[in-house]
């Protein structure tokens, strides 16, 4: 039986892990038996990320790592990034990414140099992709970095803009009584984003009342 775990991540509180759901649809047509799903909003230029630490520690050997691009697993530098992968593979485990060329089946009826080369060549495969992700990302960072200082000398930068629309889903939901984590799962956030904004209307009520 083929075992998978899948691995969803989005950067931000605003963006939607729903994109990445037909990835489990897509997994259990090709035969896999999930044996979980793990979600969050983190950056992947950080290692520390809860639920894919989680994930790494609950693999089995002879599992494999789903994911919907490479850089959802990572944008670390490649030195991170390898290491990253290192104990995903020291788990037993392996990577199956869509568009990352695997060749691991032909690695398995190899042997002698030919299991050599094709070890290499797929070993090749993952550098450039983990580095290429690692590269979108310090070329999103810079175009970000150079609008900002673009808007800021015409006057015309303004910062980073609240979803209004999550705000009011989530002061509705802490006034309807419910808690931090059931208001971040129906409002479709995080936990930290729940307080901040309950916090800040809190906050803005007391100065009302005064």
């Amino acid at each position: 039986m083929k075992v998978a775990r899948i691995y969803q991540r989005v950067s931000t509180d605003e963006q939607d892990l729903a994109r990445q759901a037909h990835i489990e649809q897509s997994a259990r047509a090709a035969g896999y038996y999930i044996a979980g799903v793990y979600r969050e909003k983190a950056s992947g230029a950080r290692a520390d990320r809860p639920e894919l630490l989680r994930m790494i520690n609950d693999l089995q050997a002879g599992e494999v790592v789903i994911a919907e691009k490479i850089d959802r697993i990572s944008r670390l530098p490649l030195p991170e990034a390898e290491r990253l992968v290192a104990s995903i593979r020291a788990k037993g485990a392996r990577l199956a990414i869509p568009g990352l060329v695997d060749l691991t089946d032909l690695v398995d009826g190899a042997d002698g140099v030919t299991r050599i080369v094709l070890e290499s060549v797929q070993d090749l495969l993952l550098r450039l992709a983990l580095q290429m992700a690692r590269d979108d990302y310090e070329t999103r960072r810079n175009r970000q970095s150079q609008g900002v200082q673009l808007a800021k000398a015409r006057g015309k930068y303004q910062g980073r803009q609240p979803d209004q629309a999550v705000h009011l889903r989530i002061i509705a939901l802490r006034s309807a009584g419910h808690g931090i984590h059931d208001t971040a799962a129906l409002a479709g956030c995080s936990a930290s984003q729940v307080k901040r904004v309950w916090a800040l209307h809190r906050n803005c009520q007391s100065h009302a009342l005064r």
